[in-house]
């Protein structure tokens, strides 16, 4: 038992997660943390770019179906995730000046004691 190797799959697939989210591309295994993740690099319909490489928990996929690399590349054209977008980013703010109520007076003295 101890000379076993486990079986892994490596190769262009369709996976699909749950919530409803469904990417194509170019799977394999990855440890990251000592914890296992499936690793998807989608690519860009039919350029050499990658759009995005994410990781997944085993336990978020619904199913993984095997197809050749044409079909992946064309499932990745039309529900590839998107990169990280201006809107998403919030502008760098600084946090404005805090002050104590003992550092303000409004003048009003019905709050003096």
């Amino acid at each position: 038992m101890a000379d076993e190797q486990k079986a892994t799959f490596e190769g262009f697939a369709i996976l699909e997660l749950m919530g409803h989210r469904r990417l194509a591309g170019k799977i394999s295994e990855a440890q990251i943390g000592g914890a296992s993740f499936i690793r998807i690099d989608v690519p860009d319909g039919d350029g050499p770019e990658t759009v995005a490489t994410q990781f997944y928990s085993p336990s978020a996929v619904y199913c993984i179906t095997p197809t050749t690399e044409a079909i992946a590349r064309k499932v990745a054209a039309t529900s590839s995730p998107q990169p990280v977008t201006e809107w998403e980013l919030r502008p760098d703010r600084t946090l404005p000046q805090v002050t104590s109520s003992r550092d303000h007076d409004d003048d009003n003295d019905d709050d003096d004691f």
